[in-house]
Parts: structure tokens; sequence; C-alpha cells
């Protein structure tokens, strides 16, 4: 059930949220399956909606300061200069937890991940329905994240959607851990340089851990519905090879390499680095006919990292 994010509505999810039931709501990054964070029943329908690994931990989403502190033990300093700089916006922490944050939420981890979204309808949410919500994407278990709310109501009929419009960013936060080193845990909409100037020191975790720290470090996601295989940038003649053995093959690429695959009509990714990033899952989730997705890679650098790392965990193959 789509509606526009009118105070009525807001009211309407509200009260849903209040009950207990899920409600899909727009953030900046991409739009949210929210649940109210501290009734672990309610969360467990976010899980089953999905189809979501039950080790696979949630990020709550809050209004600002006063209600972290209700769900975390400590706010440090390097939090404080993190919230300075980038909250509200599309950065994770990850914190000690208090004991009134459901286990379920944070796969039986002492640690609960925690942003304040960039969204007027967000945040008029969390406010309205007086909880913090707990919230992955709202897309079905591995598949790619929604950036508008016709995605949310495809993959869950039924389910009432505060449509926001487009996601501004189109990919998702950037989840960070402190500590000696502070670690990033997911690549996101935050770029690693620009935390780096908060966080000296800051590294890239390269292995989940027994237990995901994190929402994307463990479990495959992003996969399109027909498969992608991904071509690094050094293999641009194998791609053309494929293309032209496969003319139903679909082509995915930035708009700057359009000219390396002559008469074919790619579904294009955009030029800048912000518009790649923020068009990523609109062209995994395309309607155009074809065989299977044939993306050619970006660069890794600056935000084009964290859109590599989605297109290198949607691929089927890696060439």
């Amino acid at each position: 059930m789509l509606l526009p994010a009118t105070p009525a509505a807001l009211r309407r999810a509200a009260a849903a949220l209040r009950r207990g039931e899920p409600v899909g709501f727009p953030t900046e990054t991409v739009y949210g399956l929210g649940a109210n964070a501290l009734d672990p029943a309610a969360v467990r329908r976010i899980f089953e909606a999905k189809g979501r690994p039950d080790d696979n931990p949630l990020i709550v989403h809050v209004t600002g300061l006063p209600m972290l502190r209700r769900l975390v033990l400590e706010v440090p300093a390097e939090v404080r200069a993190l919230a300075a700089r980038f909250w509200p916006g599309p950065l994770t922490i990850v914190l000690s937890k208090r004991r009134s944050v459901p286990d379920v939420v944070t796969a039986g981890l002492p640690t609960v991940a925690v942003r304040i979204p960039d969204h007027p309808v967000a945040l008029a949410l969390i406010e309205a329905a007086g909880v913090p919500i707990a919230a992955p994407s709202a897309n079905r278990s591995g598949r790619p994240s929604p950036t508008r709310a016709a995605h949310v109501a495809r993959d869950f009929p039924g389910l009432l959607v505060l449509d926001g419009g487009p996601a501004r960013h189109g990919l998702e936060s950037t989840v960070v851990a402190l500590g000696d080193p502070p670690r990033v845990l997911r690549l996101g909409a935050v770029p690693v340089e620009e935390l780096s100037r908060v966080l000296p020191g800051l590294v890239v975790a390269t292995k989940a851990r027994a237990r995901a720290e994190s929402p994307g470090m463990k479990h495959r996601h992003y996969a399109p519905a027909r498969p992608l295989v991904l071509y690094r940038r050094s293999r641009a003649a194998a791609l053309r090879e494929a293309l032209e053995a496969d003319p139903r093959a679909l082509l995915l690429c930035a708009d700057a390499d359009a000219p390396l695959f002559p008469g074919r009509s790619p579904v294009r990714l955009g030029g800048e680095p912000d518009e790649i990033a923020h068009r990523l899952f609109d062209a995994l989730r395309t309607e155009r006919r074809g065989s299977l997705l044939l993306a050619y890679a970006v660069e890794k650098r600056g935000l084009l990292r964290a859109v590599m790392d989605r297109l290198e965990r949607a691929a089927t193959r890696i060439v």
C-alpha cells in the first residue's frame, strides 16, 4: 500500500509501528523496512518478511543523541566528533548496547549499529512513533536494495509504504566501529577518505568474523533477478567478445566507458561518482529485457569503492 508521506500517512505509519507492524519508509540512502527496535516480536517480523538470516544484525535509526543515549552504554568523544560532521547522514556507528536493545536486533552481539537519517520523512516517522526504528533495506534478502517506494511495494505487496521520492544517495550508509584501529565494516555513502579526516588510522575490514558485526559483512547481497557477470577494467576486450557472442545480453557501465562498447545501448550508471552510486540499484533492477547483465567495473576510488563492493557482491561471476 503506497501512501504519499502526508501528515495523515505519517500518523498511520507511526501507529502501525507502535502496534508491532513493519512499515516501509524512505531514507536518504535507500528505503528501509522498519519496526519498533524495542519490540522483539516486531523485529522478528522484519526477518521473516525479508527471509533475512538471523545472524545479520540490523541498524537502529534515531532522531538525535538523546534517543541514542537510551540505547548505548556511552557516547565516546569520537562519536560526538563523527556526529558533528556526518549526522544526520549516511554514517552508521557500532557501539556497546544497553540491555533494553533486544538481542534479535543485534544478532546476539553486545553492540548495536545506530545512525541518524538525513531524511525529513524518516525523522518525522521516528518522532511520531516515539520509538527508535530498526530497519534493514526494504528488499527480499539478497536482492538489490530499493531506492524508490515502488521497489518496496513490488517486493512486499500489501505493506504500508511511505513514498518520499527517490533516495538521494542510492547507496547504503557506511558502517564504522571504534577501536584501535577504528574500522570500516561496510563501505557506503560516506567515502573512507572523508571519515579518515575525523578518525586517523581508519582501516577497512576485509573479512567478516564468525558473527558479523554489521549488515553486509557476511551474506551475499544485491543479486539482480538475472545473472550478473562483472568484468574488471583490464578485461574490456573480453567483455566486447561476450557482448558479440550474446546479442541478448545487457551491458551495464558508466557513461565514460560506453564508447568502449560501440553498437550497444547500455544500462547507464551515469558520469560523476555520486550519480553512479545513485543509479546503481536502479540499474540492477532494470526491467529491460535481456538474458543476463554484463557489467564493466568502475575505478576503485572514493565513493566508487562502495559501488564496486556492491557490484562484486552482486556478481554471479567476476572475469
